[in-house]
């Protein structure tokens, strides 16, 4: 006869310090087999129960409202480290998109130009972030030196007296000749290569040159100059491409899911790294705050 589960388990204990509390798991007790009653069993086999429930490893649970809807104590191996070391402490990465620049206007395949400037209303969205983020205590902005992301982190930062870091590994794909030219121009002199960019894009090259997959190693790079920078929360302005990239690193996609994730203007998401170097995405593109005065608290 197999050995049945015992319906009522231990409630999970929960050790205080003065910095965070920590979970032990515990194993459903067995119900024991009448012929280990009788064989003077009984002792041994408790003795191994809570041997077992003794030695399961304690996680970090986070002390947050979170913890009271559901949220995840930790996530060990849902995702594969960015770093390869451990972490000086667990990190929260709050990711916002540019605001709307003159070639988003216009239609304008964009890419790595400096040329698309932040227009009056991507000024305006940028407030709008600035506004909703106003609860969140960020150690340091990261941002693309191009001028769209840049003039959005400089409106995003105004007034704070922490550093703001331009990072080279944040700047847009390199789209080469198509950069500039308006979509529709773009789809009639180079029908098959614009519609490999819109359509296959991890498989769209130029001179044997391949923009999207080359940027997976961009954002590995980015993640890693983030995630080893001392402080625990991070802001970080970039463009969508690159944005889509970081997002699919951190949760192990690849390139021909590029297209898979998509983020607005002013949108905003959310990550959280535990010691690992392994992201959890908390938030995807939320825009509440473009259309409200929503202001965020996570």
């Amino acid at each position: 006869m197999g050995t049945a589960l015992l319906a009522v388990t231990s409630p999970p204990c929960f050790l205080s310090s003065a910095n965070s509390r920590h979970l032990i798991s515990t194993t459903p007790v067995p119900l024991l087999p009448s012929s280990s009653l009788t064989h003077g069993k009984v002792k041994s086999q408790i003795t191994e129960v809570r041997s077992n429930v003794n030695s399961v490893s304690a996680e970090t649970k986070p002390e947050t409202e979170a913890s009271m809807t559901g949220a995840a104590y930790d996530f060990k191996g849902a995702t594969t480290s960015l770093t390869g070391e451990i972490l000086s402490s667990p990190k929260k990465i709050t990711i916002v998109r540019h605001g709307l620049s003159s070639w988003n206007e216009q239609s304008r395949v964009q890419g790595s130009s400096n040329l698309s400037v932040l227009t009056e209303t991507g000024a305006k969205q940028a407030e709008k972030c600035r506004d909703a983020l106003v609860n969140m205590n960020f150690d340091v902005c990261f941002s693309s030196p191009i001028s769209r992301a840049k003039s959005t982190a400089e409106i995003l930062w105004h007034g704070k007296d922490k550093p703001l870091c331009y990072l080279d590994s944040l700047k847009e794909a390199h789209l080469f000749f198509l950069e500039g030219m308006t979509n529709a121009d773009a789809k009639k002199k180079y029908p098959e290569l614009y519609t490999a960019w819109r359509e296959d894009p991890s498989n769209f090259h130029v001179n044997g040159i391949y923009p999207i997959r080359k940027l997976w190693g961009t954002a590995r790079e980015a993640w890693k100059e983030i995630l080893l920078t001392p402080g625990e929360s991070f802001l970080v302005v970039t463009h969508k491409s690159i944005l889509r990239a970081l997002i699919c690193t951190a949760l192990g996609l690849e390139p021909e899911r590029f297209r898979a994730v998509d983020v607005n203007n002013g949108g905003i998401c959310v990550f959280t790294f535990n010691k690992r170097g392994e992201a959890m995405l908390q938030a995807l593109n939320m825009t509440a705050h473009m259309y409200s005065d929503h202001v965020y608290q996570y």
